[in-house]
């Protein structure tokens, strides 16, 4: 996360090298119990932990004591959003999600909160990797996202929000297809026609939706359902004419002697329907 990000700095790069001497003051005291330093202190200990000891896990930690010991002070408001980020820079993306959480919970009106629930979507969003993994943390990231976009749509992090947002989206499209495909090469072809399915209806906006529609004319061909075949060619020659994924389901459609046409009575006459006809009703 870049720093510009984090508004609610309080001391900054002067305050920072200033620090590095009163550190040593502290450091000297390091047996005291920390009820001995004032918020502040505590505060600018957890700074100096984060940015020049890079020890996230130990500026977490310090960014809860002034939580704990001056709960109600501007420090500890302060302290909790930077709290969240400490916890997300250490991956500690539980933890990063209750901070940011309990910061929207107490301060809702404040101009960080958009930053605390972009927080909160990061700590779902990064954790999505692979493909193969269930995709429950997915979900959970669009959610977040969605409150990100809708709810400070004029905030800096709307932008950032609405990207994710879109790959956490074709992140989704992309289990479909991994199942769908492995359906397909085990002859299973209407398990792997009710994935595509998903995909071409409710991803049609993914970068997943060309395939979709040839492995739709692969299944439908296998089973001998020449006029869904057909139909899945047509919507994939008007969408997606100039790509290899139309060239590759034209020639399936020749081999059989077919040609792409929307003469199909099933969903994709729908799709069809829709989405070159503009007919949604």
């Amino acid at each position: 996360m870049a720093k510009r990000s984090i508004r609610i700095r309080a001391v900054g790069a002067v305050v920072l090298l200033a620090l590095t001497a009163s550190c040593g003051a502290i450091g000297s005291r390091r047996e005291q119990p920390l009820e001995t330093f004032t918020a502040e202190q505590i505060y600018q200990k957890a700074e100096v932990e984060l940015e020049s000891n890079r020890k996230p896990k130990e500026a977490a930690r310090l960014y809860g004591e002034v939580e704990r010991l001056y709960p109600y002070s501007e420090w500890a408001k302060r302290a909790l959003i930077m709290q969240a980020y400490a916890h997300h820079r250490a991956r500690d993306y539980e933890d990063a999600r209750v901070a940011a959480q309990r910061y929207i919970d107490f301060y809702p009106a404040d101009d960080d909160a958009a930053y605390a629930q972009y927080l909160l979507a990061l700590s779902y969003y990064d954790q999505i990797d692979l493909v193969g993994r269930d995709q429950g943390l997915t979900f959970q990231a669009l959610q977040a996202l969605r409150t990100v976009i809708e709810r400070y749509p004029d905030s800096e992090y709307s932008r950032s929000a609405i990207m994710k947002f879109d790959l956490a989206f074709d992140h989704l499209a992309a289990k479909e297809m991994e199942v769908g495909r492995y359906y397909l090469k085990r002859g299973h072809h209407t398990a792997a026609i009710n994935r595509f399915r998903v995909v071409v209806e409710d991803f049609q906006t993914t970068t997943h939706t060309p395939e979709a529609l040839l492995r739709l004319i692969e299944a439908y061909l296998a089973l001998g359902l020449d006029a869904e075949a057909q139909t899945a060619g047509a919507i994939l020659g008007h969408n997606f004419q100039g790509t290899d994924w139309y060239a590759d389901g034209y020639k399936l459609l020749k081999g059989k002697g077919l040609e792409p046409d929307p003469i199909g009575t099933g969903f994709l006459r729908t799709v069809y329907r829709q989405m070159i006809k503009g007919e949604w009703l």
